[in-house]
């Protein structure tokens, strides 16, 4: 394929947390070298990558070494600077682009760019100072969510604001940012899609995923989505759509809202390897990481077909705070896979590995891996007791 880059070739990673692991674990397993700027040496990436630079992502120069010393450089998060990628974009390629993070990156340029091109979001106003808090409010009505416009994730940087009592409060501490301020959405449950794309604009997308979030963070998420097939259909084209209208190069991941009354909503985008297509390792023909490997490096994609419904649970911190868990207890279930990330420090809320079930049903397999963390929870403390 003519502009590929080829295997043997050094492929370089802004971002050395777990989503970068796994993209290096898959890129060296298809013959690549790989290359790891993260500002914490011996990152989860780093420990399998084969040379790891240590600066902040905004040191331009840490950029420009990079730069200089892979064939493409692509991102594991959507919070690198776009202008760090920028600066880079004359030297290497940049996928996806310093002008597609610049929109993810940022709640009011993302929500904006998709309500400009008619995709469905809730309804949303920006907020950059007191008085457009106001008129905000008045235009949406409570129940609302503030939301900061840069930075957020899992949940942080996020308030539901249901009284006038409960404005007063809000502007009294609203800081010196902008924000994007929305209309709750009632729930009837969260999906997600990921669409890859290369450099010729091929297009591979996976089976919806469904998640449910604890404390705002995933906790679980299965592949395929329970839901109607004309929905997920409806879904997949709306995140190909997007994928197209940003000319993504690499993956991007869509998450939606399916409300109590029936609406399909675009929550955020996110250009880069997803939770929600971490059952992809095990359960599908190409993971979502290979599938990131093949587009940032412009090759054929490939088959996005699970073998079976595949479910993850998340591993956070908080199953270390009483001891080191005992793995057997999950190792013993021969079709349930562990996935730990490196990270030497255990806290609270931050995610430590996943676990991996697949079933004739994606019932099946999300209570298959649901006991499984269950059991391995019961263990630690019965251990500890």
């Amino acid at each position: 394929m003519e502009g590929s880059i080829l295997p043997g070739s050094k492929i370089g990673i802004f971002g050395g947390g777990q989503l970068g692991r796994m993209a290096a674990i898959a890129a060296k397993r298809m013959g690549y070298r790989v290359i790891v700027l993260d500002p914490t040496p011996d990152c989860p990436a780093g420990q399998v990558a084969d040379d790891e630079i240590n600066a902040p992502y905004d040191d331009v120069e840490a950029a420009k070494e990079l730069a200089r010393r892979s064939h493409v450089v692509t991102v594991e998060f959507e919070n690198v600077p776009a202008d760090t990628l920028e600066a880079i974009e004359h030297i290497v390629p940049v996928r996806p682009s310093s002008k597609v993070l610049r929109i993810a990156q940022n709640r009011i340029a993302e929500k904006t760019f998709l309500a400009q091109k008619g995709f469905p979001v809730p309804n949303f106003r920006p907020v950059r100072n007191p008085k457009d808090l106001l008129q905000a409010i008045k235009e949406i009505g409570f129940p609302a969510v503030l939301k900061t416009a840069i930075g957020g994730y899992d949940g942080k940087g996020q308030r539901k604001i249901e009284s006038p009592e409960e404005v007063e409060k809000v502007l009294n501490s609203l800081g010196q940012m902008d924000y994007v301020l929305e209309e709750f959405v009632n729930l009837e449950r969260e999906v997600s899609v990921i669409v890859a794309r290369n450099l010729k604009g091929e297009e591979a997308v996976y089976p919806v995923a469904e998640n449910t979030h604890s404390n705002h963070i995933l906790d679980t998420s299965v592949m395929p989505a329970r839901i109607e097939p004309a929905l997920s259909k409806q879904a997949q084209e709306l995140a190909i759509a997007i994928a197209q209208a940003l000319d993504v190069v690499g993956l991007l991941c869509v998450e939606m809202f399916i409300s109590t009354d029936g609406r399909l909503l675009v929550n955020e985008l996110a250009p880069r390897p997803h939770n929600s297509g971490h059952q992809t390792f095990d359960g599908a023909v190409t993971s979502q990481f290979e599938q990131l490997i093949r587009a940032v490096c412009n090759l054929p994609l490939g088959s996005t077909e699970l073998y079976r419904p595949v479910a993850i649970a998340n591993l956070l911190g908080d199953l270390w705070q009483k001891g080191e868990p005992n793995w057997l207890a999950v190792l013993e279930i021969s079709d349930v896979k562990l996935h730990l990330y490196g990270k030497e420090e255990a806290k609270i809320g931050r995610k430590m590995g996943h676990l991996t079930a697949t079933g004739s049903t994606p019932s099946e397999a999300l209570q298959k891996v649901i006991s499984a963390r269950n059991r391995l929870s019961e263990f630690v403390r019965f251990m500890n007791s």
